[in-house]
């Protein structure tokens, strides 16, 4: 059994960050005390300025860092001064991109990271893993650890791009694809899957599925989103790996990422566009499917990513290599041109 661990606190509440001391006290008891490392980047530098001078204020000890690109050469900077400079906690406040690498530098110091999310565009909040850039045309997905806090406000959700809550919703409902195809592998190995890890991932999904709330502007919404996209995170850290939520819609993502960098396509937006065509690759009925993304407003339309036909079919030819540990339904099919080409003409 894999051992794993959970986070210390999780709170989602609405104007939490209000009285962010009080949180903060609750994720790492004394960290008033702490030498603190507050990491977010400049973009957001006036957006949040009331809650990073709050912060400022109530933890003596703390410095701000910004990040520009969400690189593992930037993290193992900020690893390196966490390090160099005695600090006994990390902070991450922002997007993606900060908590990524602001997670993944927190694993290699050793210290306690707690996230505040601004935005909830893919389930890295509370993943084990940290998705960084290598060098211009290489991303990894890197085993890190799980945060020891987790505080999220549900009034700063709410004033967060609508696109990037739709990546969001994209990457939840991706488990779709991706939990069969956990099984597949299973199947192949003689192996079996993490029950528990399983159910989480599976209840994570039909959060967002079967919920009748479908404004992305509600408080409701944005906590069941927020939801979701932990128990994302929690399902890997429970499994140990990230099959509970990547799956062939995920190589697909990959692909687009390793050989296609121009096609400025969000990645959860990327993995939903992938788990339409999982879905008949899986030999599934994808009209459900289809019609959760089209409640959500999701665009899966290729063309509208300018994803041509060309990039499409090679994109998926190319994917099983992305990832070639990983076995999905790409393994049992033949990813022929054509059948190809008709599925792109379909989703147009």
């Amino acid at each position: 059994m894999n051992e794993f661990s959970l986070p210390y606190c999780l709170m989602i509440e609405e104007g939490i960050y209000e009285h962010l001391d009080e949180a903060l006290l609750e994720c790492i008891p004394g960290i008033a005390d702490k030498k603190v490392m507050i990491v977010t980047e400049p973009a957001l530098q006036n957006v949040i300025a009331g809650y990073l001078d709050e912060m400022k204020r109530d933890l003596r000890g703390s410095e701000l860092f910004f990040i520009e690109y969400n690189s593992f050469e930037q993290a193992m900077e900020l690893a390196k001064s966490a390090c160099s400079q005695g600090f006994q906690a990390i902070i991450g406040i922002g997007g993606g991109k900060v908590l990524d690498v602001a997670k993944y530098a927190g694993f290699v110091a050793k210290i306690p990271y707690i996230c505040l999310p601004t935005t909830l565009s893919n389930d890295s909040l509370a993943s084990p893993v940290s998705v960084l850039d290598i060098d211009e045309n290489t991303r990894k997905t890197l085993g890190c650890k799980i945060p020891t806090g987790i505080v999220v406000d549900i009034n700063v959700i709410m004033n967060a791009p609508v696109e990037q809550l739709k990546s969001g919703i994209g990457d939840t409902i991706s488990k779709y694809t991706a939990l069969y195809d956990w099984k597949l592998d299973a199947a192949h190995r003689g192996d079996r899957v993490d029950d528990f890890a399983y159910m989480i991932s599976d209840m994570a999904l039909n959060s967002l599925c079967y919920h009748e709330e479908k404004s992305l502007k509600s408080k409701e919404f944005i906590k069941i989103l927020t939801q979701a996209l932990v128990m994302g995170g929690l399902a890997m850290e429970i499994a140990g790996n990230s099959r509970p939520s990547s799956g062939s819609e995920h190589l697909f993502c990959h692909s687009l990422e390793e050989y296609y960098p121009g096609i400025k396509i969000p990645h959860g937006m990327a993995v939903a566009l992938g788990s339409v065509v999982s879905c008949m690759l899986q030999g599934r009925n994808v009209i459900r499917l289809r019609e959760i993304f089209k409640a959500y407003e999701l665009d899966i339309n290729p063309m509208n990513w300018n994803i041509t036909k060309e990039i499409f079919v090679d994109a998926w030819q190319k994917a099983p290599g992305t990832r070639k540990e990983r076995y999905t339904i790409l393994n049992e099919i033949s990813l022929d041109s054509s059948y190809l080409e008709r599925i792109y003409d379909q989703l147009v």
